[in-house]
């Protein structure tokens, strides 16, 4: 009777086990409140209220990779079903369409940006984000979800407007230095789905977050569509690109934003 009881409780957990996810292909939304930084009414006036991309994310249980979806593929990420994988073509350009790589078991990133028409390669090391978790639930395309939150200090500065008259844009400089504020970013995380991973820089939960919240909506990140396959081959680390630091690479867009403006040419343009 010991022996029946302990085999079937060794197929339960076996099966528990089987219903756990390790990998797969996420699609995410991304939702940015561009409103939330602009105070005025003739500017609002003449930008959308929100800028909507979407992200894919293909991951292991130790690696993953982000990604950019072109608009012109965005409305059928999963097209073509089957097992085969999913078939895109990416584009390669700055913090929004950069692939960004991360291998857990190596605690290191790479992020692949463009600057000044030049390729770069931002290697770092992963950090482990300090995130308070809580017992909230909710559902989010049938997985159950607990809530997890973290206190962020991000450095913020005044928006630059733009003046338009005459047919030219004529910009004014703001030269306040940027501020540091504290703002709480709120993760919905599957326990499910076994992978420290989740949408641009954020992860290192006990399972994939499938909705991330920056700052009471400035930034809103869901996922649209979960695949329980990865094509494994598409998991490599970008090579395209001179490596550098963050440091490094923050140092040389800041000295481009700053001839940009001593140069008196209000109109820029970094990465994608």
């Amino acid at each position: 009777m010991k022996k029946l009881f302990f085999l079937l409780f060794a197929a339960i957990s076996a099966g528990g086990i089987q219903a756990q996810v390790k990998q797969g292909t996420i699609v995410y939304e991304r939702k940015v409140n561009t409103h939330r930084t602009i105070t005025s009414e003739q500017m609002r006036a003449m930008i959308p209220e929100f800028r909507i991309s979407k992200h894919i994310l293909m991951f292991s249980d130790s690696i993953s990779l982000y990604k950019l979806i072109p608009e012109d593929e965005a409305p059928d990420p999963f097209a073509g079903g089957g097992g085969g994988g999913i078939r895109m073509n990416f584009s390669i350009g700055g913090s929004d369409g950069g692939d960004l790589f991360k291998n857990f078991a190596q605690s290191k990133s790479v992020l692949s940006s463009e600057l000044a028409g030049k390729n770069y390669l931002i290697v770092d090391s992963i950090l482990q984000q300090p995130w308070k978790l809580t017992n909230e639930t909710k559902k989010i395309l049938g997985y159950t979800c607990l809530k997890a939150t973290r206190k962020l200090t991000v450095q913020v500065a005044a928006p630059r407007m733009m003046v338009f008259g005459g047919g030219n844009a004529n910009p004014v400089r703001d030269t306040s230095r940027p501020q540091p504020r504290e703002i709480e970013v709120v993760a919905w995380y599957a326990q499910d789905i076994i992978s420290p991973v989740g949408p641009d820089s954020y992860g290192q939960l006990p399972g994939v977050i499938l909705q991330l919240d920056s700052d009471n909506g400035a930034t809103v990140f869901t996922a649209l569509e979960i695949k329980k396959e990865v094509d494994q081959k598409l998991l490599k680390e970008p090579k395209k690109g001179k490596t550098v630091t963050a440091a490094e690479f923050n140092k040389m867009r800041m000295d481009m934003i700053q001839q940009q403006m001593q140069g008196g040419n209000g109109s820029f343009r970094i990465g994608g």
